[in-house]
């Protein structure tokens, strides 16, 4: 594999993706997040913004310090105490980088109040100050999409000669089209100075569609690094999704003969583990990890599988590690079967969480006939999401409904090792599970969403219930799933409680 056949895969999860409204990580969720990057193959792992608050830096340093073989990365600012931050954050690490940026367009060279002249020198200065700390720098200018041709060549020329070894191109807002995306690349590479020394990269986001489209033509154009993020997380639409450009340059390598280092085997499980951290859930059609992408319905489309799985498919499912299995869970199953069961769904869990799950499978089994998989992949979800460290927890739950009325909720809960209950009449059973938790746990956060859907079909099957809040700007999402909906709110309420105590401790850059 040459340079030019080879294309980094630059994961922003953990600082763009967590930038999405209401995508809350811990910090223990952060590192084994990091570690599957690791572990999958990520060229570059873009931790966090260490200046933002002391959490962001704690969380940097320590992915520094434990990856093994991803370089790490941490955001700074055009500004020196920025880039000191970072180079705090990230200097243990294998081959660290520094990514540091300004606004380049109309639009946000305003927002500095800096002349185009007094931005190319502060762009020089604070490049040149970034590489005197780390031989590894990586420079963007923001909302380069939008930036005029000749003053982004400029700055593009300045900051390689302040020593950039990666220039990224992000389109900021979500602006461009695949056409121009290639042709910004080219113009670059053509016409600036030192160009074909260093690595031009593409940060696409999602605002029209096009984020995807726009990483790969941007490759096409001479780009050999893609920032991205799983599932496509991110601001607003979202960011390029990592699955599906590396699924696209492994099955279209005819027309794009690019190659990445991802094992695209561990891509369901990672996919997986995101969406339950950041409590964005998949939606069921989305490219490569969605629930329908291997699913058929269509007659003619069945048809067609049953004689070749490649009449309708392109890639097979056991290439982003899905595989099939005849194990049919139910109350009889034991403990081993339930640890092959959830090692083929990408679950492979130590002793002591295989026995807080089968504890609870059991109880699931109890109230249902057969477990699909999905409610397995649900009942670990819910696992993981409704730590046994929380500061709150559900102790139990008992509620009045019906049209007599009135519908009432009588709630406990541990709240810092303590319990607490109270009574409360709401306007039907959830609202007043609702209101029994303000009153035990007294917040300022408005309800922003609250939704329902079932796991499986059928009147048992479990209910995900997703609940959004937000305080003083800060919105955070909660889930969790039970046979109850009403218990499953009750959990995805205090579960987003749980996320805002650690959002609380988050501040915004200085």
């Amino acid at each position: 594999m040459t340079k030019q056949d080879r294309v980094l895969i630059f994961d922003t999860t953990l600082r763009d993706g967590e930038q999405s409204p209401g995508a809350t990580m811990s910090h223990n969720e952060k590192l084994e997040i990091a570690g599957m990057l690791d572990d999958m193959g990520v060229d570059i792992i873009e931790a966090g913004f260490p200046i933002a608050s002391e959490g962001d830096f704690k969380a940097v340093s320590e992915i520094a310090s434990n990856t093994k073989n991803a370089q790490v990365c941490g955001l700074s600012r055009a500004v020196y105490k920025d880039i000191d931050r970072c180079w705090e954050a990230v200097k243990n690490g294998v081959n660290p980088r520094i990514h540091t940026f300004i606004g380049t367009s109309p639009q946000h060279r305003a927002i500095p109040n800096l002349t185009m002249d007094e931005m190319v020198e502060r762009i020089h200065d604070t490049v040149s100050h970034a590489r005197n700390l780390c031989p590894n720098v990586q420079w963007s200018p923001m909302d380069a999409t939008r930036t005029e041709e000749d003053y982004l060549c400029r700055t593009v020329e300045t900051a390689i000669k302040a020593g950039a070894n990666t220039i990224n191109i992000p389109d900021t807002v979500g602006y461009t089209a695949p056409s121009e995306s290639a042709d910004i690349i080219r113009m670059l590479i053509e016409r600036v100075p030192g160009a074909d020394q260093i690595i031009f990269a593409t940060h696409c986001h999602n605002d029209l569609g096009m984020a995807t489209a726009n990483a790969l033509a941007a490759i096409t154009g001479g780009a050999r690094q893609i920032e991205c993020t799983i599932n496509g997380l991110g601001e607003r639409a979202g960011n390029t999704a990592l699955e599906e450009v590396v699924m696209a340059l492994r099955v279209r390598n005819d027309i794009m003969p690019y190659k990445t280092m991802i094992d695209s085997t561990k891509l369901m499980n990672i996919s997986r583990r995101v969406a339950t951290v950041s409590g964005f859930q998949v939606q069921y059609n989305k490219a490569i990890v969605g629930k329908n992408a291997f699913a058929h319905e269509s007659g003619i489309h069945q048809d067609g599988m049953l004689k070749s799985a490649d009449t309708f498919e392109i890639m097979r499912p056991e290439d982003i590690g899905l595989s099939e299995t005849n194990l049919v869970m139910g109350k009889h199953s034991g403990r081993a079967a339930l640890r092959s069961k959830l090692k083929d769904l990408g679950y492979d869990l130590g002793d002591n969480q295989l026995k807080d799950v089968f504890v609870r499978f059991k109880a699931l089994a109890d109230r249902k006939k057969e477990v699909y998989d999905d409610d397995l992949l649900a009942l670990v979800s819910d696992e993981e999401t409704n730590s046994a460290n929380d500061t709150i927890q559900v102790k139990s739950l008992q509620v009045t409904c019906g049209t007599e009325g009135p519908q009432t909720a009588s709630l406990a809960l541990i709240i810092d090792k303590v319990e607490y209950s109270h009574k409360a009449i709401g306007d039907g059973p959830v609202d007043a599970v609702f209101k029994a938790v303000q009153a035990l746990f007294p917040h300022q956060a408005h309800l922003q969403l609250y939704q329902v859907h079932a796991v499986t079909e059928g009147t048992d099957a479990q209910a995900t219930v997703s609940v959004r809040m937000e305080e003083n700007g800060k919105i955070v999402t909660g889930q969790s799933a039970d046979t109850d909906t009403v218990v499953a709110s009750a959990k995805a309420y205090v579960n987003a409680l749980n996320k805002l105590l650690v959002r609380r401790e988050k501040t915004a850059p200085n």
